[in-house]
């Protein structure tokens, strides 16, 4: 054991976010610590590294154990360069090497005892090198910056001129490179894009000391994790295995504290009709029974109902007018910042009700891209035309318009007057703001807490082609299933930028992914752009996705992108819709003819219909029928959802 938390409890006023919370980590196992937001995932770690004290229990470490950790929001202020930034994680293996170099020139000059001396430590110094892997730390510096998605030109930027999220990739690297005991990461895919999230997660799969993460990210979570521990209405509870082995072993568990809370709801009720019937006769035994069960009734210990998010818990939104079939064409898009090409020559077309998610890795210009759709940037060249009837929504979670000084209840009442109050709460429920926290003033929520008030009003608006930057920032779990949802029921169109594999997966219908300065398309979701990558890249590239291939533009593009045949690319859409409608269809007729089936052995026990031979003979014959028919329903239903 590595770590152990004993019993810990934290209150903020009147407010208990952790009542004795007790679990523990072993050596080289990588945890998790999950819970929706504000359930005190990252003030449990602040515990952990003492920067907050507990008002009870205690942190336990293993003798001698080093902690790193890497919080949310980065406070990193340096005036080296992002390289030299992280030499400094080496300094002591740097030390020992100058000194070496050092008594390298000294010998020169020596003999004798002194150059004896000189020798001892020399190799003393040289086998310290060798163990603190001293010949081969600059190339583990630079495996670090560019698994983090650093380029060799970006080495020598100052730290002072990064972003927040290029401070925070600055600060995991120094972290990882440290090696400690025990890393304790606290959200560290939020600036990550998806090569170095895959990265990261090979690196922790194979680091030889112990993780706790803090993440929303369920790709990620299933790929590291062998633990889970939940953090829900101030109690911990640890589950072994990945965050899938969790979701399912969960709703297990929930669904059997449910059906045990209603069980003792029921048992309850009857007992006090018992007693209340007792006591209407109005005798002396009755009444001493009565008194006798209320006495037994209140050493009862009464269950609490179990917190539920239900999985159908979802808005049904629709757009207020329908766009035409055309949504949105781009044509021979281009945009660079000085000498920096982001994309050149982007042509795409979009069509009614798609879900396309645009993915690629940090700086390619997916943001860019639809900053130009909303008309908010310029592109050097190139055409972006909309629909009929086309309305955007576009969620910027930098530029949320959002009244600070209102409630969460005036927000959406203000801006939608004509919903009324049950239909506003309503929609406040289904992103998790349920009682008083609709009262809540916008300067008084989290960020998260901010990106789903925003969300809502989008999902409210009257607009019929959303477009989304990064919507699951930020968000926990339980709020990105609400989001998908939403998403999937929403008839209008969906453009989106994200690094949530999970959530493309769930959502996307088609995958454009904005890479070597053009756009590669793949009708499906993240599963099947994982399958069918490697060999769109070949035939794009010619091979591999290189710097000569980057750099294609011109003619040679418009061939690549000519070669997406938009008649066949809606050919292979109407085929799935059709497989779709199929599909339903078919179990539709199954539980037609299985309601029939119930009826017709219900009316066999009937007398009037068992003693009449020419009814039974027919019921029968039908029943028979109807089973012959399922047995090739249920034969057509596997087919289709294959």
């Amino acid at each position: 054991m590595i770590l152990a938390c004993k019993n810990i409890s934290k209150s903020f006023g009147t407010d208990q976010i952790l009542n004795s919370i007790s679990f523990h980590v072993n050596e080289r196992e990588k945890a998790a610590v999950i819970g929706i937001n504000g359930a005190g995932k990252s003030t449990l770690f602040k515990i952990i590294m003492g920067e907050l004290a507990p008002d009870d229990g205690e942190i336990v470490f293993a003798k001698g154990c080093t902690v790193g950790y890497l919080a949310q929001h980065q406070g990193l202020s340096s005036e080296n360069s992002i390289y030299d930034e992280i030499l400094t994680v080496k300094k002591e293996v740097i030390e020992i090497e100058n000194s070496i170099r050092q008594l390298e020139t000294s010998m020169k000059g020596v003999s004798g005892s002194q150059l004896d001396q000189m020798l001892a430590s020399y190799t003393r110094l040289t086998h310290e090198f060798e163990l603190k892997n001293g010949y081969s730390y600059k190339s583990e510096v630079v495996g670090i910056l560019k698994g983090l998605g650093f380029t060799e030109e970006e080495f020598s930027k100052p730290v002072t001129t990064l972003s927040g999220g290029q401070k925070t990739r600055v600060a995991l690297g120094k972290l990882l490179l440290s090696k400690p005991d025990l890393i304790l990461l606290d959200e560290p895919t939020n600036h990550l894009d998806m090569e170095s999230i895959a990265w990261l997660e090979t690196f922790l799969l194979n680091y030889p000391g112990s993780v706790v993460v803090i993440a929303h990210d369920r790709y990620f979570l299933d790929k590291v994790v062998t633990k889970v521990v939940e953090l829900e209405q101030g109690k911990a509870i640890s589950y072994d295995g990945s965050y899938t082995a969790y979701a399912e072993k969960k709703a297990m568990l929930r669904d059997a504290m449910y059906k045990h809370y209603l069980n003792q709801q029921r048992e309850i009720k009857h007992q006090e009709e018992v007693i209340a019937k007792l006591r209407s006769f109005n005798r002396e035994k009755s009444i001493r029974r009565a008194e006798s069960r209320e006495k037994m009734l209140e050493k009862v210990e009464r269950l609490d109902k179990p917190v539920t998010y239900e999985p159908q818990m979802n808005i049904t939104l629709e757009p207020h007018v329908i766009s035409g079939n055309d949504v949105l064409k781009v044509e021979a898009l281009s945009k660079s910042f000085g000498n920096l090409m982001l994309f050149k020559d982007l042509n795409f077309e979009i069509k009614r009700s798609e879900k396309v998610a645009i993915i690629g890795n940090n700086g390619t210009g997916k943001t860019t891209l639809l900053k130009i759709i909303n008309e908010l940037l310029f592109a050097d060249s190139g055409k972006v035309t909309l629909g009929s009837k086309v309305k955007i929504g576009y969620y910027d979670q930098e530029h949320q318009v959002l009244d600070s000084d209102k409630t969460l209840f005036d927000e959406l009442s203000d801006a939608y007057p004509d919903m009324d109050n049950t239909s506003i709460r309503n929609i406040l429920a289904a992103f998790l703001f349920t009682g008083d926290d609709v009262f809540k003033r916008i300067k008084d929520i989290s960020g998260g807490e901010k990106g789903r008030v925003s969300l809502a009003k989008l999902m409210l608006s009257e607009a019929n082609l959303l477009i989304l930057d990064e919507p699951t920032n930020h968000l926990d779990i339980t709020s990105k299933e609400i989001l998908e949802n939403a998403i999937n029921s929403y008839t209008g169109t969906v453009l989106y930028v994200s690094h949530d594999r999970y959530f493309i997966n769930k959502t996307a219908t088609r995958i454009m992914d904005l890479t070597g300065n053009i756009l590669i398309n793949y009708i499906g979701d993240y599963d099947y752009y994982l399958e069918k990558r490697e060999e769109r890249i070949a035939l794009e590239f010619g091979g591999t996705k290189s710097e000569e291939g980057s750099n294609k533009g011109g003619k040679e593009t418009d061939e690549s992108i000519n070669k997406l045949d938009w008649k066949q690319q809606k050919q292979e859409q109407s085929n799935i819709r059709k497989r779709q409608n199929d599909l339903k269809k078919t179990e539709d007729e199954i539980h037609r003819l299985e309601l029939r089936n119930e009826e017709i052995d219900m009316l066999l026990t009937q007398e009037s219909i068992y003693t009449n031979p020419d009814e039974l003979v027919r019921l029968t014959k039908e029943k028979k029928t109807i089973e012959a028919r399922l047995d090739e329903l249920l034969q057509i239903w596997e087919e289709l959802a294959e």
